[in-house]
């Protein structure tokens, strides 16, 4: 199945949206390929005007910083996860087959084929565990979180939540657990690509998602069955 999202991502994050023009989606989408390409330390906005033939000037009218363009990439991540997996979740009755669904959405294990028209997803993804907490892991977040622009992640991890509590009513720790799950699905596979000795992945050096995967069915079906 093809089809294409739009979510409504926080004002504050841009200048100029960038979902009403072509370049402005183009700057997102080149924006995805770069940070994905270089890293976010070494992106720029002037190498990513150099991407699209463009100038610094132009970069700038529609985000103020790299940080805030980060932050709208990571919004639009956020919202995706959390549509993909209402979408996904809606034929499923058991809580605990709906966990299931939702470790495999967040490790990137979910065999469903569909595609995206707006974004490359699997590099988006490999953004994620490599840059996202680079987003709020900084001096000034009391200030950014004031201006809402983390609403998608914490959305997420709220729906995470509900369905923790579906699988076990008495569990008391429902969001911190659903967002422990998130982060360390990140982190997991960060660490199982780059620092293996910090993992128990010694099976296979390639599958990490699935590595992922299974480390996180382990700590949840011990915690929530």
């Amino acid at each position: 199945m093809e089809f294409q999202v739009k979510f409504k991502v926080n004002e504050t994050l841009y200048l100029k949206n960038p979902e009403n023009s072509e370049l402005g989606k183009s700057i997102v989408q080149n924006s995805i390929e770069l940070i994905y390409e270089t890293g976010f330390e070494s992106f720029t906005f002037k190498k990513l005007a150099h991407k699209i033939n463009s100038t610094e000037a132009t970069v700038y009218r529609y985000f103020p910083s790299k940080h805030k363009l980060l932050t709208y990439i990571l919004n639009w991540y956020w919202s995706y996860i959390e549509f993909i997996s209402k979408l996904r979740l809606q034929e499923i009755k058991e809580p605990l087959k709906k966990m299931e669904k939702i470790l495999e959405i967040i490790t990137h294990n979910d065999t469903t084929q569909d595609s995206i028209e707006d974004y490359d997803l699997s590099k988006l993804h490999s953004i994620v565990i490599a840059e996202s907490s680079k987003s709020y892991l900084v001096k000034e977040v009391d200030e950014i979180n004031q201006e809402m622009v983390f609403s998608p992640l914490k959305s997420l991890c709220n729906f995470f939540g509900e369905v923790i509590i579906q699988a076990k009513p008495e569990f008391p720790y429902p969001k911190s657990f659903a967002s422990t799950l998130l982060e360390t699905a990140h982190d997991q596979q960060f660490f199982s690509e780059h620092l293996p000795k910090l993992t128990d992945n010694h099976i296979t050096k390639t599958e990490h998602k699935k590595y992922v995967l299974e480390y996180l069915r382990f700590i949840t079906f011990n915690l929530i069955k």
